[in-house]
């Protein structure tokens, strides 16, 4: 994880000075930092703190130096965004008056005012506040969310609809507009409403979101409509996340849900939780992460929202707070069986392996037909390179599964890459074919699979053609690029070789198999000083012991007969 595991990431000699040894820490684990002695070092601590994520004790260091410089502007608004990405919300509060006090309510200063405002029940100052705000960036989205709950609240119907088709027009935002339609139309008894609404976010052909089936389920059961329940269940089906099989017990029983939106508070909520999943993509991660941590503060208990903050952190190399975030899901929620497998994945990351494997062995016992824990047990023992360990997890999962469906082209793979490593290459074989029968365009398969035939001089017309196929499908993954050039390499066509390496290499540069693999190809094609320096460069990145050994041989005597080592990418 993050700082004390990446090194601390020191700016300039006075930074050196100032800081000593107080960088971040990264998990409950690590020791806390030490407090730096001056407001100059407190900044650095801070900047520091927020490279590795860890937002908390970046925020206090921050709030230590606009001690010394109240006045600060900067530092200001610096405190005010790290509070609110840490969820601290009502600690961001008198920070973001003073922003707004001098800027006026744009921005997320003023969102957070208004999200406070409708946390507190007051909707008509957020009515009153929400029509004088900008409506720019995603608060072009947020604000009329929140306008919308609060006009539900005061029982404004008309106004709270219209309010959201000021929202459409946007490209992809259709589908939150159309939830939103149908959760007012439900809030406020508009049941005739509520009944064509929610018709037109399920009657797709395809199944609806697991949420969208649960909100809307939710009113059906609610109101006398089993039957159509029913059947929106069965089309979601049973899966990790137990919206189906808990609607439809509750529906053999007979009995009735109560509300999943209860306030407006609730439904601003979704709103915010819907446009931060919108925004978790690389480029608007730490958008995505502010809108939901304000889905939290208006709902401490959103299990999605727990979720997704969780994956952010995950992400964020914060497996410590992840972990927490998933743990701390309702056993009740149909998302905590999810949460119960992703808090494992977590345990795993933070070196509690053996509590990871034990955790997804009694979820399996209390499943016994469910496959997912078993895929993550072998999954995690792949990870280990503990392959017939793997293999054994895998076969469990691959029994739990009869009728195998194109998702489960994943299982099939992930067995094969276990068995190949395992030494097991017919059984492997029939598994990446499996794989690729259920999906025949995966790249990760065609990749697998191609490059394992040309390694074994077998069906080599039709290897190369696959690795061509999974570039095409992925033509920015370095290591599907680099297989198709190590595929050249082995075929001794050294100048596609050297074409497809270099391409690699500039995709994933301190990657260090792809850099030797580049010297390779540069060795055979006869540029030789290019050749060491590529291998140079592969032993500056750290390979494995026994890679480094062989690139080192290398460096002493030349290539010469050595056999090409193993594929990349799996």
């Amino acid at each position: 994880m993050g700082g004390l595991r990446s090194g601390c990431r020191l700016v300039s000699a006075l930074a050196l000075a100032l800081l000593a040894a107080s960088c971040a820490s990264t998990d409950a684990q690590d020791p806390a930092p030490a407090t730096p002695q001056s407001a100059l070092g407190s900044y650095l601590a801070a900047e520091h703190a927020q490279v590795v994520h860890d937002y908390g004790d970046a925020a206090n260091f921050l709030e230590r130096a606009l001690a010394a410089d109240p006045d600060n502007y900067d530092l200001v608004r610096h405190a005010f965004l790290l509070r609110v990405s840490e969820g601290h919300i009502a600690e961001s509060v008198p920070l973001a008056q003073r922003i707004v006090d001098v800027d006026g309510r744009s921005g997320l200063p003023g969102l957070v005012l208004l999200e406070q405002q409708l946390k507190a029940g007051k909707y008509g100052e957020v009515v009153k506040d929400a029509q004088s705000m900008p409506h720019e960036g995603a608060q072009r989205f947020s604000v009329p969310l929140m306008l919308a709950w609060a006009q539900a609240g005061e029982g404004q119907f008309g106004p709270a609809l219209q309010t959201l088709d000021g929202m459409n027009g946007a490209n992809g935002i259709a589908p939150l507009h159309d939830l939103h339609t149908a959760l007012i139309d439900d809030f406020t008894d508009h049941i005739d409403e509520a009944v064509a609404a929610y018709q037109k976010v399920t009657g797709g052909t395809q199944p609806p979101t697991w949420r969208v089936a649960e909100l809307a389920g939710n009113f059906l059961e609610r109101h006398d409509r089993a039957e159509e329940a029913k059947r929106l269940y069965e089309r979601v089906g049973k899966a990790t996340v137990d919206v189906a099989p808990m609607g439809l017990a509750r529906i053999a029983k007979g009995i009735i849900p109560p509300r999943v939106i209860a306030s407006p508070a609730d439904g601003a909520a979704e709103g915010l939780f819907d446009l931060a999943g919108l925004l978790n993509e690389p480029a608007t991660t730490d958008a995505a992460l502010v809108y939901a941590r304000l889905a939290l503060d208006l709902s401490p208990h959103f299990a999605l929202a727990q979720m997704l903050v969780a994956e952010i952190r995950d992400g964020q190399d914060r497996a410590a707070e992840a972990l927490a975030l998933y743990e701390a899901v309702d056993p009740q929620s149909p998302y905590a069986w999810m949460a119960q497998l992703r808090a494992a994945l977590e345990l795993d990351t933070l070196g509690r392996t053996d509590e990871a494997m034990s955790r997804l062995k009694a979820l399996a016992a209390a499943r016994p037909t469910q496959a997912e824990p078993l895929v993550e047990l072998g999954d995690i023992l792949r990870s280990h390179e503990r392959f017939p360990e793997a293999v054994a997890a895998y076969n469990d999962a691959v029994a739990r599964t009869p009728h195998p469906a194109v998702d489960d082209w994943r299982l099939f793979y992930s067995r094969g890459v276990a068995e190949e490593r395992a030494g097991d290459w017919p059984r492997a074989e029939a598994d990446l074919k499996k794989a690729l029968q259920l999906q025949p365009d995966q790249p990760l398969v065609l990749n697998y699979l191609g490059y394992s035939w040309i390694d074994k001089g077998e069906n080599l017309t039709e290897a190369l053609g696959m690795i061509k196929r999974a570039v095409d499908l992925s033509p920015n993954d370095g290591y599907i690029v680099d297989s198709l050039g190590w595929a050249y390499f082995h075929l001794k066509d050294f100048a596609h070789a050297t074409q497809y390496l270099e391409r690699a290499i500039e995709l994933l540069p301190e990657d260090p198999t792809i850099n030797d693999h580049l010297g390779d190809a540069y060795w055979r094609d006869g540029r030789i000083a290019e050749a060491r320096y590529q291998w140079k460069r592969a032993l500056q990145f750290q390979p494995e012991a026994n890679e480094a050994k062989g690139i080192e041989t290398k460096l002493d005597r030349g290539l010469g007969t050595q056999a090409p080592a193993a594929v990349s990418g799996g």
